[in-house]
């Protein structure tokens, strides 16, 4: 029989939960531990191996069971193939109360809501700063522990975020995904160097950037992969 009672109050915020368990796996929202460790890489978890960590594994294993059922692209996540079918459907189920955006991902809405609310749930345990997204939360928090987890198996560098790590790569395997419309030069990186190149296709001053110079990305990468900024030199 359900009671409805939640006698498990977090200490960090007003939630509260029936379980125990539950109470458990939310604190890890506020303090950061993640004490379930992926065999494979230095990446961490906050739930247990059925969960986060099994769906972490098949990046390495590169298992991708979830299919579109409109296009050719599969998924390591279940999530992830909902989010992409509303690119097809233009779906945006989820909508804001405050105002009158909506949103493809319910985490979006999550986010976006704390502009109106000013609500910044992670906190550094560190220093006095708090952050509205858990991402940026762990990314701050590497500088305090100087913690480089993401290492090159090309040479010996390290970089904080994975992002950097996979622009460093192109100048192992000499990948160029930027390619130019206007004619047949590639680019390692989006970068000054790549945007000096595009001027040489005119002579017109008051052109409109945008509209001309446009460039495809002809990438390798996986859907799920971003690019940092980067100020290295195209050679």
């Amino acid at each position: 029989m359900h009671t409805g009672d939640r006698p498990f109050k977090c200490s960090h915020c007003s939630k509260s939960f029936a379980q125990k368990y539950n109470l458990d796996r939310h604190t890890r929202t506020h303090t950061g531990d993640r004490p379930f460790k992926c065999s494979q890489c230095p990446m961490s978890f906050t739930q247990k191996f059925e969960l986060n960590l099994r769906i972490h594994i098949r990046s390495h294993t590169g298992e991708r069971p979830y299919q579109c059922p409109h296009c050719y692209k599969s998924f390591s996540k279940e999530e992830p193939l909902h989010i992409h079918i509303c690119t097809h459907t233009g779906e945006r189920p989820y909508k804001c109360s405050h105002c009158s955006q909506s949103f493809q991902q319910k985490s979006h809405l999550r986010e976006h809501t704390r502009i109106h609310t000013g609500e910044r749930p992670f906190r550094c345990s560190y220093c006095s700063k708090s952050f509205k997204q858990k991402s940026k939360l762990d990314r701050h928090t590497l500088t305090h522990t100087g913690e480089r987890p993401y290492q090159c198996t090309q040479c010996s560098k390290s970089f904080q975020e994975k992002s950097n790590l996979q622009v460093h790569l192109r100048s192992h395997t000499g990948e160029r995904p930027y390619k130019c419309l206007h004619c047949s030069k590639t680019f390692r990186y989006r970068n000054s160097s790549y945007q000096r190149h595009i001027l040489t296709h005119t002579s017109n001053d008051n052109c409109a950037i945008p509209s001309l110079f446009e460039i495809t990305a002809v990438r390798t990468l996986r859907e799920d992969d971003t690019i940092a900024p980067t100020a290295e030199q195209d050679l």
